[in-house]
């Protein structure tokens, strides 16, 4: 009797469980949600996603709250999140730098999409521009890369991040071109390297097209190349990397991510709330004043695009793990 009296039971909770499960998907987010950066407070990658952000809370109904938690290339953040119970409430707002680490340098990255977590959605592209030295007398990339192959070794670049966006491209563009560049390394902002590039001691620079357009304006940098798939509307004037190195684009991204096993339905609901943030003209507009663009993709889209973007730089993330050894 005992027996009997458990497999009821069973047979009762099972439908109040499906029911429970039913009711949060439908009603999801029915509080608030983390999202969890791998950035420094007060960053430029902080301050989109929080302007993302808060789009989401507008959109929910339901305070959408950054967390930063930087450090360890990534892997910290990374770590946390994976953490997280899959059910939603914790997002994870990665820059590109989690899925194009070095192997070996930074613990368990590079991330990989679907193996360490499910794809919600995409942000901004925040494009990167190669600029030279008036000294240089050059006007074009590809009068620059006339230039580099015919003086191997010679034409250096300054880049901001060892290893970063900013590296791989001038790598890449190496790979791609045949040309020999001295890398040099700056820390910090970008103020000093682009103060030695006007000054001539350096002859490239590799920056976020932001942080270099005042630099262009004032004449003290020549904008060769922006690296966006499509010329951007506020400057049409100024080529694309790809118009003469084809394929090559250069640009910082993020994307949103969810643990694996978070059920379907909400990865369709936060993927729509992200969209929607996107969409809306007080976040493009906000988005844009800083220099990024947003990009709208579904789930499907940022794995495949994830997948691509890894397939590109991989010569050129094998070529710096080789020098980093």
């Amino acid at each position: 009797m005992q027996r009997q009296w458990i497999k009821v039971a069973c047979l009762l909770v099972l439908p109040m469980a499906a029911a429970n499960a039913a009711w949060a998907e439908e009603n999801y987010p029915n509080r608030s949600v983390r999202l969890i950066s791998d950035s420094s407070p007060g960053s430029a990658v902080d301050t989109g996603l929080r302007i993302i952000a808060e789009g989401m809370s507008q959109h929910w109904k339901q305070q959408v709250v950054l967390v930063n938690q930087p450090g360890a290339a990534g892997a910290i953040s990374a770590s946390i999140a994976a953490q997280a119970a899959p059910d939603g409430y914790t997002l994870y707002g990665p820059a590109l730098s989690v899925f194009l680490a070095v192997p070996g340098k930074a613990p368990n990255l590079p991330l990989m999409v679907p193996r360490d977590f499910t794809a919600i959605g995409y942000t901004v592209d925040q494009p990167l521009a190669i600029g030279v030295s008036p000294k240089l007398g050059i006007k074009t990339l590809q009068e620059l890369i006339d230039l580099a192959k015919s003086k191997p070794g010679e034409l250096s670049y300054a880049v901001t991040g060892v290893g970063r966006l900013t590296h791989l491209t001038g790598e890449l563009l190496q790979l791609r071109t045949g040309i020999k560049l001295q890398m040099v390394p700056y820390s910090g902002n970008s103020a000093q390297a682009v103060a030695d590039v006007f000054g001539g001691r350096i002859a490239i620079m590799i920056e976020g097209y932001t942080g270099l357009a005042p630099a262009f304006q004032s004449g003290n940098l020549v904008p060769l190349a922006v690296g966006v798939a499509k010329r951007l509307p506020s400057v049409p004037d100024l080529p694309t990397i790809s118009e003469t190195v084809p394929g090559l684009i250069a640009s910082g991204w993020q994307a949103v991510l969810t643990q694996n096993g978070t059920p379907e339905p909400i990865v369709a609901k936060a993927s729509e709330g992200l969209r929607a943030a996107l969409n809306m003209a007080n976040v493009k507009e906000q988005l844009a004043g800083r220099g990024s663009f947003a990009r709208p993709m579904s789930p499907q889209e940022v794995t495949a695009f994830i997948r691509d973007q890894q397939a590109l730089w991989k010569p050129a993330i094998e070529r710096l793990a080789q020098q980093m050894k």
